[in-house]
């Protein structure tokens, strides 16, 4: 049983300018007083090839945590072009946001991220050196994929996770309506409330922007990084 379920996850001011920062909207019930914060962290993955260039753009501690709804917006500043392969700038690559429970990763959503040239012109034909104003970002909102995991979050708390298990990762794709497809509940698979991912922006690119040496599954990997700074909150 989880005590924790993210309901809707919106990116906000989509496509946008590669130098402004990432807003995404995230709203969530806790069905249980929680005796810590949830940390909340996006990293950007620089390169396929080597997790070395990935970023954590930002993490925030939410908290406390008490039974109710919430919505916040998490802002992070965007990548920092220098520390990404000059050869994986442009192109597609994958944005990870992730939530955890006592340094346990309990949600995973990815997004890909395709970054190109404002004109046509430098599209066909792009510089040496990369000209970091006239890239825009397009996030592929409605195609994201989720992966829940299992983990004890307070067994005071949640009585009936004392005697069961931990069960294995349960991975979750997005349905053609963006509501979550299934979700692993002890051994089982269950039909959640739904998490919907949309966007505010225009319309998306197609999942044919992926390139085939770019597997979000092969991507969307744990991280133990950890910072730590102050979110506002709204009950709503």
């Amino acid at each position: 049983m989880t005590a924790v379920n993210v309901t809707q996850v919106s990116v906000l001011d989509n496509p946008s300018r590669f130098t402004n920062p990432l807003q995404f909207e995230i709203q969530y019930e806790c069905l249980f007083n929680l005796q810590d914060d949830l940390e909340w962290k996006l990293t950007y993955v620089g390169s396929a090839e080597d997790e070395k260039h990935d970023q954590v753009l930002d993490s925030v501690l939410v908290g406390p945590v008490v039974a109710g709804s919430y919505r916040f917006v998490f802002q992070a500043d965007p990548p920092d072009v220098s520390l990404i392969p000059a050869s994986d700038v442009v192109g597609v690559t994958v944005l990870l946001l992730t939530c955890s429970y006592r340094d346990k990763e309990f949600i995973r959503v990815g997004y890909y991220v395709n970054t190109e040239y404002d004109s046509e012109e430098l599209r066909e034909t792009p510089p040496d050196v990369v000209q970091t104003d006239r890239l825009v970002r397009n996030i592929l909102a409605d195609k994201p994929r989720v992966t829940k995991f299992h983990i004890e979050f307070d067994a005071t708390s949640i009585p009936t996770l004392v005697s069961t298990p931990l069960q294995p990762a349960g991975e979750a794709s997005m349905d053609g309506t963006g509501g979550l497809a299934g979700e692993m509940i002890d051994g089982g698979i269950q039909q959640p409330g739904g998490m919907q991912a949309c966007s505010s922006g225009m319309g998306q690119a197609g999942p044919s922007c992926g390139p085939a040496s770019l597997d979000i599954d092969e991507l969307v990997k744990p991280y133990s990084q950890g910072l730590s700074c102050v979110a506002i909150i709204a009950s709503m």
